[in-house]
């Protein structure tokens, strides 16, 4: 059966290098684009490269892949900046990348029209360039920063209803998850499939008995990025925090399709809970 070899991971960040690391495990060719470049010797795996590239010039990222052979490109780049994948896209079709997971990695975008990330999907299969979409719901690790987790006082703050079902996932699961199903799956498994995981599930107001904390409720987040954490919290009411809802029908989708069904294709793997995740 014939798998991916070579890949390419285009950001280093929270994400990016737990999925680098996670594939040169699987002994797979890693190059990691980078605008300012990193020393290797200090942060990578043996064997993985390190290529600095501006990745705003399609021309210069589809001659980075076209050197490394690159198969698939796995994109990590932060939220704010997910419009400039285009560039990316258009270098993978250039250089005649095979497989392109753009940066999706959280709640469900599938059916948002007005989503940036559904649009990169949308300008993708423009291109004609076959894509993996991975959907995790909430990064476990982030919830506490989320709900501003006061140990001292075992409190934490909720916008919203807090009443609707979220999916949470841990960074080494998606990692793992991501880096197995992309070295292990033959290319006709992974074109152009949405892949949804889930390592814990709970509402929002269930993570106070989880944190053994009072749950208060405000209208809004005061201080540092609290308009994000706003933000963030009133999505969930909306159902999108579980990777199987459905956008269109606003319900939970089931079978191969529901919250979690993906976390089947790695099997003999232990998912981390919310508890395990924070040793609580």
């Amino acid at each position: 059966m014939s798998t991916y070899k070579s890949f390419a991971v285009v950001g280093g960040g929270k994400l990016g290098m737990p999925i680098v690391n996670a594939l040169a495990v699987q002994n797979v060719a890693v190059v990691l684009l980078s605008r300012s470049g990193l020393d290797a010797s200090k942060v990578l795996p043996a064997g993985v490269t390190v290529a600095a590239v501006d990745t705003t010039d399609a021309a210069a990222v589809a001659a980075v892949f076209e050197k490394h052979q690159v198969e698939v490109v796995i994109s990590t780049i932060t939220t704010a900046a997910v419009g400039a994948q285009t560039v990316l896209v258009d270098a993978a079709k250039r250089a005649g990348v095979k497989l392109f997971a753009p940066s999706e990695f959280g709640m469900t975008t599938e059916g948002d029209s007005k989503n940036p990330k559904n649009k990169i999907i949308e300008y993708t299969k423009a291109a004609g360039v076959p894509y993996a979409r991975f959907f995790n719901g909430m990064i476990t690790e982030f919830l506490p920063f989320l709900v501003g987790f006061d140990k001292d006082h075992r409190k934490i703050t909720l916008v919203g209803r807090g009443d609707a079902a979220v999916s949470f996932t841990s960074i080494a699961d998606i990692a793992g998850f991501v880096a197995y199903v992309l070295t292990t799956l033959p290319p006709s498994e992974l074109a152009n499939r949405t892949f949804r995981v889930q390592g814990d599930r709970a509402t929002m107001n269930e993570l106070g008995p989880i944190f053994k904390a009072e749950v208060q409720h405000t209208d809004k987040i005061a201080g540092p990025m609290g308009e994000f954490k706003t933000m963030m919290l009133l999505l969930t009411d909306t159902g999108v925090g579980s990777t199987g809802w459905d956008a269109e029908k606003k319900a939970e989708k089931s079978g191969n399709e529901a919250a979690g069904s993906a976390n089947a294709l790695w099997p003999g793997h232990h998912w981390r809970s919310i508890k395990e995740v924070h040793n609580l």
